[in-house]
């Protein structure tokens, strides 16, 4: 099976040198000095269970320089995925699939409308993980986990035989009932996590032992599944109560890439996964009072890019 991963940041690169290192045929779409180093080091991860390095790989820019994939996975950042859709349709091969890792929920239908949705497999990943510098992965806590699922009804082979691959690297494989659901549980905890991470300027282990902040990332979290059930999204109440547990064993200092990203001054998915539930939440006509002052608060102390940056 060939494998093109598109992005080669913590999860991008994380997940090829996993399939690399097990043998899968992989190649990167990526640029600048990532795709320099990629093609001609490859990719170094440090690990709880070890170091090691993989590679080099076939990278480009340009997707349609690179052969056609079995599996292509998409794993920049989600405000990245609408420009760059419509070039992904060359990259997977006839019967082949595209998976979205990227965070909030909407990324799965924009690679729909753009390659047809009968490509398109929903997926999502968990995994503490940054790359500090370009083709190297740092690690810490979980090991790599990556939901799949069908969107529309197609060949449970080809899922089955992506899983396998995926397992064979080592990556933990979850195939819900419904991707959906798993899609909003994803957003819930990192949502949320990120929202509290930036707005008090604390790391999870700080914010969650605070009964105020605590109770804020509670409700928010309320709010996320309120907007997906009013959308006919069945996110089960207990969520929320699993959700806090998990956040409760995370290490100390752990933050979220939008955390990281805002406080950093890169461009941020805040509006991806916090203005999201903002929209949302007003199409729907459920209000989310944490998330509409929390959000305008960091909009204010982090303007959004200008066009072009």
């Amino acid at each position: 099976m060939r494998i093109a991963i598109v992005g080669a940041g913590a999860v991008g690169g994380l997940l090829g040198a996993m399939l690399g290192r097990s043998g899968a045929e992989v190649a990167f779409v990526a640029r600048g000095a990532t795709r320099e180093r990629l093609v001609l080091k490859g990719i170094h991860v440090d690990a709880p269970d070890g170091s090691y390095d993989v590679g080099p790989f076939e990278a480009d820019p340009d997707p349609a320089k690179l052969a056609p994939a079995d599996a292509v996975f998409v794993a920049t950042k989600s405000w990245q995925l609408p420009a760059l859709a419509p070039q992904l349709r060359a990259l997977v091969r006839e019967g082949g699939a595209i998976v979205s890792l990227l965070n909030g929920v909407d990324a799965a239908d924009v690679l729909a409308a753009a390659v047809g949705a009968e490509k398109v497999l929903g997926g999502l990943c968990h995994v503490l993980a940054r790359s500090p510098s370009p083709g190297v992965v740092t690690v810490s806590g979980q090991p790599l986990r990556v939901t799949l699922g069908e969107l529309t009804p197609r060949a449970k082979s080809g899922t089955s035989a992506l899983a396998g691959v995926l397992t064979k690297a080592g990556v933990t494989v979850v195939l819900p009932e419904d991707v959906r659901i798993a899609i909003w549980e994803k957003l819930l905890f990192v949502g949320p996590m990120g929202l509290i991470g930036a707005a008090t300027g604390m790391s999870v282990d700080r914010y969650r032992v605070i009964p105020e902040s605590r109770a804020l990332l509670e409700e928010a979290m309320r709010e996320v599944r309120s907007v997906a059930n009013a959308r006919g999204i069945a996110v089960p109440a207990e969520t929320v109560e699993a959700t806090l547990g998990f956040i409760d064993a995370m290490p100390d200092g752990a933050k979220t890439s939008m955390h990281r990203d805002l406080t950093e001054g890169r461009r941020s998915e805040l509006e991806e996964q916090v203005g999201a539930i903002v929209r949302l939440g007003r199409e729907a006509s459920v209000t989310t009072p944490v998330h509409n002052v929390l959000h305008a608060l960091l909009r204010a102390r982090h303007p959004p890019p200008t066009a072009g940056q």
